[in-house]
């Protein structure tokens, strides 16, 4: 079964020109599902049924994965299925007639101003590493970067003159972000004062090294958060993404317009940028307390 994953992937990649982090994403998900398989005793795509894929949606659920997740796994697994029915590897697709779980509309996971107070302050030794992460988290809750941008960010894209970075998005389109004066001071120190111990002499142009020498993986990235957080004393689950989604309510519970928040996001559509005006829900009650004649 993991061949015919690999297989799948292969024509993912060369046949429909997906990402690679498309690629990765798809790869996470039905690997998942052959373990799940595989634990159950199947050993052949061709003997599961509906039963199985209830049961496998179930248990990602009972893990603790959200809705949308579990969506995207089942639409995972009804790509790869009907790719092996069209390559008659396949008798029957179970999965064709399944419904996705409905996708109630989710909001993001925030955290508190005080909550990013506490993470961005946990890193302040002089040592090297400290240096660096503190930079990382510094330059990603001042610009709202995706985790595979700030993975990516490069030497030359960072503009500390005009205030701005150059960000290569998602669909390869270019935005312009700025950064306030603290993640200028923590990026041009850890410039100046860290990375050279990473680069040693290598002409690597990413930003942000690792003890290698080389660039972040995402995962890296999403660990590195996750420990800082958990150090912070924060009980929420907290990703790149959290800080991402709390870059933008910030700047909106601060009057920020949600068409420059949508710009520095880089989304292509604002109905994408509105769902953070549902978050600041204190600040609503608030506005409506102060204004509402009958509040």
């Amino acid at each position: 079964m993991n061949a015919l994953v690999e297989q799948f992937l292969d024509y993912l990649s060369l046949e429909r020109g997906l990402s690679a982090n498309t690629r990765a994403a798809y790869g996470d998900d039905l690997t998942r599902f052959v373990h799940f398989l595989e634990r159950k005793g199947v050993k052949s795509f061709n003997m599961v049924d509906r039963k199985h894929l209830l049961d496998y949606l179930m248990a990602e659920k009972e893990r603790g994965l959200r809705v949308n997740s579990i969506s995207r796994r089942l639409v995972a697994i009804k790509i790869f299925f009907r790719y092996l029915q069209h390559e008659s590897l396949l008798v029957r697709n179970v999965a064709e007639v399944m419904d996705s779980p409905k996708l109630w509309k989710v909001l993001p996971e925030v955290m508190s101003l005080k909550e990013v107070e506490r993470m961005l302050e946990v890193p302040l030794g002089d040592d090297n590493p400290s240096i660096r992460d503190k930079a990382l988290l510094e330059l990603m809750y001042a610009t709202g970067l995706r985790v595979s941008e700030a993975a990516e960010l490069k030497l030359e894209d960072i503009h500390f003159d005009e205030g701005y970075i150059r960000c290569l998005g998602k669909g390869s389109k270019v935005r312009i972000v700025p950064f306030g004066d603290k993640a200028r001071i923590c990026l041009q120190r850890y410039l100046a004062d860290a990375r050279p111990a990473y680069a040693r002499d290598k002409p690597v142009r990413h930003v942000f090294l690792t003890y290698r020498g080389k660039n972040f993986s995402r995962k890296g990235i999403w660990k590195l958060i996750k420990s800082y957080a958990r150090k912070a004393g924060i009980k929420r689950r907290v990703s790149p993404h959290t800080m991402r989604h709390s870059f933008a309510s910030h700047l909106l519970a601060n009057g920020a317009p949600l068409r420059v928040i949508q710009e520095m996001l880089g989304h292509a559509d604002i109905a994408t940028t509105q769902i953070y005006t549902h978050v600041d829900q204190g600040r609503l009650k608030s506005v409506h307390e102060k204004f509402h004649p009958r509040a």
